[in-house]
């Protein structure tokens, strides 16, 4: 899924791409998307973009002397989890693409067009970014920084980190992949809750006795997660290309698979978060003590075990104990969580249990507690349990 960086990578790529050309004609839309029409015809019109966050803006802006008599008109764009734009000559145009503008004559004709094969992206017109949506991590650090640590107590941090991450009002550009290398490169174990994590840099401040030139040593040495949110992004931007995305080039997609050190890389770990999204993570001493504690200081829930039934009595047969053990323990259901994989190529193991219909081979068996065969997870605390 694009991420904020994508987002400013296409727009460089609109800009440098679109600078010097004259766009003429409507705009066009397929006639498959459910995006509005965009009411737009000049004859002469150049093209701008600008990005924040996870959201992109496209300014037509008519030439002077172009008609009919036009008002610049801006766009703002989502990408959803595929969208991006081509440039591409207008008898070659991709088979997904959605909105489509046409370079004026003379000389050969091309279109910009905005290519999503999932159509989950989606434009408004008007040119306001979407409200609620934070300062973006990468263009307005200070605003963002502020915003976070001025909101510690909004309940979105009672989330894991994991999910906190992706909260565009405060995390405003930071999706899957940045999430995981960020809490990769601090070892900071995914399902910590985030207020935990975050609390500690509301007091941190340099030393005073430091010179300039060493407090920007010491941040770049030994950066927070905040700072990290704001730097691993522009790694991405300094990579060039598209970034991260199936319709990059060959060169662009390896350059940006060598960055990578944890999202989607072998010897990695993954779960899913509460809603179902993949988070990458290196399981480790950190994670390990991170766990023992939660078991320490968290009893088990109702969920998470079976009481006792009372011992079956002796007057009755081992047959009519059997039938009525077993509807119970059919019926026993599973604590919901999230499966637990070491590699996304290795299949699911299935679930170990008894035979329905097995009987024990002594006279008398004591019953014994249900447990779930998949961990469960408690999405509130800080690791899987």
């Amino acid at each position: 899924m694009p991420e904020g960086p994508e987002l400013h990578l296409a727009s460089q790529f609109v800009n440098e791409a679109c600078g010097a050309l004259v766009f003429g004609g409507c705009v066009e839309k397929s006639s498959v998307s459910r995006n509005p029409e965009v009411p737009f015809e000049s004859s002469a019109y150049r093209i701008s973009a600008s990005a924040r966050g996870k959201e992109l803006r496209l300014i037509l802006s008519p030439l002077p002397g172009a008609h009919p008599p036009q008002e610049p008109l801006a766009l703002v764009f989502r990408f959803g989890m595929s969208g991006s734009f081509q440039l591409v000559p207008r008898e070659e145009l991709p088979r997904h693409a959605h909105l489509r503008f046409y370079t004026a004559p003379p000389g050969p004709q091309l279109a910009l067009c905005f290519v999503d094969v999932r159509r989950f992206g989606h434009w408004d017109l008007g040119g306001k970014w979407q409200p609620g949506r934070g300062p973006c991590v990468l263009q307005e650090y200070e605003q963002f920084r502020e915003n976070v640590l001025r909101n510690l107590a909004d309940k979105a941090f009672d989330r894991p980190i994991c999910e906190a991450l992706l909260d565009q009002r405060f995390f405003n550009g930071i999706g899957n992949y940045l999430r995981a290398e960020i809490l990769y490169r601090l070892k900071i174990p995914p399902f910590e809750k985030a207020r935990s994590v975050l609390e500690a840099l509301q007091q941190r401040r340099p030393s005073l006795k430091l010179t300039l030139s060493q407090k920007i040593k010491a941040k770049l040495q030994n950066p927070d997660l905040l700072e990290l949110c704001h730097s691993v992004p522009k790694e991405v931007v300094q990579l060039g290309g598209k970034g991260y995305g199936s319709e990059s080039g060959e060169e662009d997609f390896a350059a940006f698979r060598a960055w990578l050190r944890c999202y989607g890389m072998p010897g990695m770990s993954s779960l899913q978060d509460r809603h179902g999204r993949t988070i990458w993570f290196q399981v480790g001493p950190y994670w390990r003590k991170s766990r023992k504690k939660k078991s320490k200081a968290t009893q088990p829930s109702p969920e998470d075990r079976v009481e006792d039934p009372s011992p079956p009595s002796k007057a009755l047969s081992r047959t009519r104990r059997a039938k009525r053990d077993l509807p119970e323990r059919t019926a026993t259901q599973l604590p919901e969580g999230p499966s637990l994989q070491q590699d996304p190529e290795v299949p699911t193991v299935p679930k170990k249990g008894r035979r329905k219909g097995r009987q024990a081979a002594s006279g008398h068996r004591r019953p014994r507690k249900v447990k779930a065969d998949t961990p469960s997870l408690d999405p509130e605390g800080t690791s899987a349990s």
